[in-house]
């Protein structure tokens, strides 16, 4: 089984959380899909966790989602597209196969975090190291892409939607 970080939480699954200072600037979520099983800390109103299947379930709301780094990465960040109003956080690995098919193109904007982000293990202390990859946080939804643009979160911002006259146009990516 593929893993991202040097250890594992005690029950063997990889659940990592998101840093607490990253979802200080983001404000409030109405459901986390994929959240940790035990958390020092809420990321939502509402949370699914493995035992949930969060993936099968119906979604609402504004929409958190640091999905499990694995082979059903893309899955969760397509739902999270079709869903059109969430916040997801994953690794800047543009080349791969889920920012082909489910961000470019679709996502309102990308927020690439500055450095590389510590996650934290589910008894809420924090990862001796980093990630080891870079970081972006990807809106759906032109309100969340205002808030990633606006959130004070250090990195580089890229919009790929514009509101004109009240309506969104998404700007052009060439498919590869």
């Amino acid at each position: 089984m593929p893993h991202t970080f040097d250890n594992r939480v005690e029950n063997g699954k990889e659940e990592w959380l998101t840093p607490p200072h990253i979802l200080e600037h983001l404000g409030s979520f109405d459901l986390d899909p994929c959240a940790c099983t035990s958390r020092p800390w809420d990321t939502a109103r509402l949370h699914y966790t493995i035992a949930d299947n969060g993936l099968s379930k119906q979604w609402h709301g504004r929409v958190w989602c640091n999905p499990p780094y694995g082979s059903k990465i893309g899955q969760w960040v397509s739902k999270c597209a079709e869903h059109g109003n969430a916040i997801v956080l994953i690794f800047a690995r543009t080349d791969t196969r889920t920012f082909f098919d489910s961000i470019f193109g679709r996502a309102d904007g990308m927020l690439f975090i500055k450095g590389r982000l510590c996650f934290y293990h589910s008894n809420g202390q924090q990862a001796r190291f980093n990630g080891g990859a870079p970081s972006v946080l990807i809106a759906f939804g032109a309100a969340n892409a205002l808030c990633l643009k606006t959130s004070g979160i250090a990195g580089a911002w890229v919009g790929t939607t514009e509101l004109v006259e009240g309506v969104q146009i998404h700007h052009a990516t060439a498919a590869l």
